[in-house]
């Protein structure tokens, strides 16, 4: 490495020509054609000299009167062992903004034009209750469906089903085989309309913007969330170990333990 050769006169210093300079050493025979190449107060000579020599080898003269080596090295330990933010969970990122509501069906009957469809009316705490299409009539009875909370994924895009258009999804896990469905169930004292999510009781007001249907169907995020959604062994929703809360307690099942959700 090619050393600077200094003269500090008066508080500034002079460089010579043959100082390396944006990493070229300028040749020592072409030093009568140049000017000096900068002066730096003693200020920047602290900062010059840095790049070259640990701190406590520079002479007390190039330093502030007030400069303390021991509260220096500690200021650096306390940034070193300052705590690294939590790595990145992208399930979870997506998770959080889908519009995943507590709903109450109002009512429900057959669809007329397809068997395996039953149609219902839900409260999601909007001005109107939406019409939803559920693919569950082989597996709950039709008296089950009337006038109880569920969980709703509402920021889906309508889609027609049949005739009918379907604006939302009520939520359900099942067995492996599927032979078994059962819709989700929220705390009895939650509230239709309250958006839920995953993860502590604090967690609730982290909750960033739902997104669009749009944004859920363009960027494929419901599909790259569920199949990390499952029931554990005390049939309690979750998002691998983030369970499914509203503001009354956690989300479950009636009976599915370890079962997936859609």
């Amino acid at each position: 490495m090619a050393t600077a050769s200094a003269a500090v006169k008066s508080g500034v210093l002079f460089l010579s020509s043959s100082f390396v300079s944006a990493g070229r050493q300028v040749p020592p025979s072409s030093s009568s054609n140049l000017p000096p190449l900068c002066s730096i107060r003693k200020r920047g000579l602290r900062r010059l000299v840095s790049l070259f020599t640990p701190v406590r080898s520079l002479s007390s003269s190039y330093l502030p009167a007030d400069y303390n080596h021991s509260s220096s090295a500690a200021a650096v330990a306390s940034a070193d062992e300052a705590p690294c933010p939590p790595p990145a969970d992208p399930v979870k990122e997506a998770a959080d903004v889908l519009d995943i509501r507590v709903g109450r069906i109002l009512r429900a009957w057959r669809h007329p034009e397809a068997d395996s469809l039953y149609v219902e009316e839900v409260d999601v705490g909007e001005a109107e209750p939406r019409t939803m299409c559920s693919g569950l009539v082989n597996y709950v009875p039709l008296e089950h469906l009337q006038d109880i909370k569920v969980v709703v994924l509402a920021n889906l895009k309508p889609r027609n089903m049949r005739g009918i258009k379907s604006n939302g999804m009520l939520m359900a896990a099942s067995d492996a085989s599927h032979e078994i469905v059962e819709l989700l169930i929220p705390p009895e004292d939650s509230v239709p309309g309250e958006r839920i999510w995953f993860g502590a009781e604090g967690d609730k007001e982290k909750q960033p913007e739902a997104a669009t249907p749009n944004q859920i169907q363009k960027k494929k995020i419901w599909e790259s969330v569920q199949p990390h959604l499952k029931t554990t062994d005390e049939r309690i929703a979750v998002l691998g170990a983030h369970p499914m809360r509203t503001s009354a307690g956690v989300v479950t099942s009636r009976s599915l333990k370890n079962g997936s959700i859609s």
